[in-house]
């Protein structure tokens, strides 16, 4: 009998990704397409949904042509996406925010237009807010809705579909407006436990016709059901057939934790946390129990696994603020040194003789807003201690620091969480950070955790994968794809001189919120 495949798709700020998986989670394939970001003002991004589907489409087309395997035998397919917030109009044509040649119909998860409204259902002391940390982020949908009713009401008239990113690219290939109890329970206030929207909270918020006019059904679908195969359009477009079932996606960080955690979800699970870090950063612990944690979203059930309950921290701006930071001090964004990679093996040596190489300099890290543990989306970042010392060195403290400053902002979350039902003393670290010695050796001397590091290759991608393979699995579903796969990990353990270091710099770190 020929082997069977899975193609699980991720799409993330920047490209969408197709990796090829057999039933055991061996990753045979992987492709990537860029996609394309609009900023049309300060602290606003919308993508197209056009755009993404063509990523998606030429990703799978060229890891199926890369591995060599017919169409015939890749028998599932499933997404992980950003929260970004997908609009179509009474058409399904794509709803357009901005004029232009492109077709610009998703607000990005980063999109803090919506603040005002994000501050609005704060204020209103709503239960929904329980699941939530007790603050609404204007990276979440509703506030995003409110502002699109209120300032756009040419647009809120024609709204004939709304849907996270994840759902809308599984209504594409199927057909079905089901939507993911991941999307629907993180970004969207509905109630993963009672499986229920609070209909009286949206009515509060001036949102009472949103279910009909988005197509929001009225309750939600665990992560891996079967919505159907694709359809003949669908299967045409990614260069498969009508015999690959589509199965109910997830969001990108929780389809991390998937890859991850999930594959550890019996053991320990209080003292395990998911750090799925690149251009943001999510954290995400999974507990049987219900754990209500200020300024860290959830508690979710069944976001990530079957029966557990999953809360999420994060941090906006992480790979990006480093990003920014070359952009600022290092004279030449392109110049080879000043690459990340080359930054990360000067640092690394200059460690060796002296751990702490920014002495008094500080840096703030949230240039973006604080999403947790303070869940303040208007506080700004800040750069201290600099001296009239010469510029390079300047550019390497200042890159150091900031590097630093992830790590003890993980730390934080980490000790919010651990006051509220947790245990956690092991990380679980996939996305780009794994791939720099330097990060991972901040993790796990500044938090004081072990980093455990998977073999595989993209565990964002392994959990799209899994929610691909759980109809393949019967009645077991997303439980029987994990029981099959099998993982290797490599592990950090924190070096006791350099965690002594970061605890003193952690002490004015978490001083300097205060200040």
């Amino acid at each position: 009998m020929s082997m069977t495949y899975v193609i699980g798709v991720d799409v993330g700020t920047g490209s969408a990704r197709a990796g090829l998986f057999d039933h055991t989670g061996v990753m045979h394939g992987t492709a990537q397409h860029a996609i394309k970001i609009a900023h049309p003002q300060s602290e606003w991004a919308e993508q197209s949904s056009t755009d993404i589907w063509r990523a998606v489409c030429a990703s799978v087309k060229a890891v199926m042509h890369e591995t060599g395997v017919e169409p015939a035998r890749v028998k599932g397919i499933s997404f992980s996406a950003t929260c970004s917030l997908v609009l179509l109009d009474n058409a399904g044509a794509p709803l357009c925010l901005s004029n232009g040649e492109d077709l610009w119909d998703i607000i990005v998860w980063m999109d803090h237009r919506a603040t005002a409204e994000a501050d609005e259902v704060t204020q209103s002391q709503s239960s929904v807010l329980n699941n939530l940390g007790g603050r609404m982020s204007p990276e979440m949908q509703i506030p995003k809705l409110m502002w699109l009713k209120r300032h756009r009401p040419d647009l809120w008239e024609r709204l004939g579909y709304a849907g996270d990113l994840a759902d809308f690219l599984t209504y594409k290939c199927s057909g079905s407006i089901e939507r993911s109890v991941c999307t629907l329970g993180c970004k969207w206030t509905f109630d993963p436990d009672a499986n229920a929207w609070n209909t009286a909270f949206l009515a509060d918020m001036g949102l009472e016709d949103l279910l009909a006019k988005g197509q929001l059904p009225d309750t939600a679908r665990p992560v891996g059901t079967p919505l159907g195969a694709l359809t003949d359009a669908a299967a045409a477009d990614l260069g498969l057939t009508t015999d690959c079932e589509v199965a109910v996606g997830l969001i990108d960080a929780h389809s991390g934790a998937l890859g991850t955690l999930g594959l550890h979800a019996e053991d320990a699970p209080e003292k395990r946390m998911a750090l799925i870090a690149g251009t943001s950063n999510c954290h995400i612990a999974l507990s049987p129990a219900r754990n209500e944690v200020p300024g860290v979203w959830g508690p979710y059930f069944g976001a990530v696994t079957p029966g557990m309950w999953a809360n999420e921290g994060g941090q906006s701006l992480t790979g990006a603020l480093l990003d920014h930071v070359i952009g600022l001090f290092s004279g030449d964004p392109k110049a080879p040194e000043n690459s990340h990679g080359a930054l990360a093996e000067t640092l690394l040596d200059r460690m060796t003789s002296d751990p702490d190489i920014a002495g008094r300099v500080h840096v703030m890290p949230d240039l973006l807003g604080n999403r947790s543990p303070f869940a303040d989306a208007d506080m700004r970042g800040a750069i201290l201690g600099l001296t009239l010392e010469e510029p390079r060195e300047t550019f390497l403290k200042v890159y150091w620091a900031a590097a630093a400053s992830i790590a003890y902002g993980t730390k934080l979350i980490i000790d919010r969480m651990n006051d509220h039902g947790y245990a956690i003393n092991t990380l679980h670290l996939s996305g780009g950070h794994k791939k720099s010695e330097l990060l991972v050796g901040l993790y796990a001397d500044a938090t004081g955790c072990d980093v455990v590091i998977s073999q595989a290759e993209e565990p964002v991608l392994l959990g799209a994968a899994i929610a691909a393979l759980a109809p393949l699995n019967g009645e077991l579903g997303v439980s029987g794809a994990i029981s099959k796969i099998r993982v290797a990990c490599d592990v950090r353990t924190p070096d006791p001189v350099r965690a002594a270091m970061h605890a003193r710099r952690y002490d004015t770190f978490k001083a300097l919120y205060k200040a």
